[in-house]
């Protein structure tokens, strides 16, 4: 990961634990004024990217929404926080285990372009989702 992405994430990370913080869990980014949905993390130009299993508390990822170009891989670390996780795409494209150790990781190559829409399942009812819009370059 090279140091635009790490700070990207890292972004990510602080706004999440601010939002906690400030009595707003469970939305990581806020978007629009109504908080509704997850800023998107532009990480096109990148060959991997990082998203954190369990961050802000335990039942996010962070970043929630990722926006990278085709053939970038997407690597799904635990923290080992919120018991177990898991990362499945809602259309099929990919499936993790189950696992709730830290360091923990599943990754996916994205070779098409789409947007792909992810959950925990265990969690999902407490809105930890996640996507990623693939684009082409």
């Amino acid at each position: 990961m090279n140091g635009r992405t790490r700070r990207t994430l890292l972004a990510a990370v602080t706004a999440g634990s601010i939002a906690g913080l400030s009595g707003c869990a469970g939305v990581l980014l806020p978007g629009g004024e109504d908080g509704g949905e997850a800023e998107t993390v532009d990480a096109t130009g990148e060959e991997t990217v990082s998203v954190l299993v369990g961050a802000d508390g335990g039942f996010s990822f962070a970043p929630a929404a990722l926006r990278v170009d085709v053939g970038t891989t997407v690597v799904w670390e635990w923290t080992g926080v919120g018991g177990s996780h898991n990362v499945i795409d809602r259309g099929g494209a990919f499936e993790s285990g189950l696992a709730a150790a830290e360091g923990h990781t599943f990754e996916h190559e994205f070779s098409t372009p789409g947007t792909y829409e992810y959950v925990c399942t265990p969690h999902q009812t407490r809105d930890m989702e996640g996507t990623v819009e693939v684009v082409e370059r």
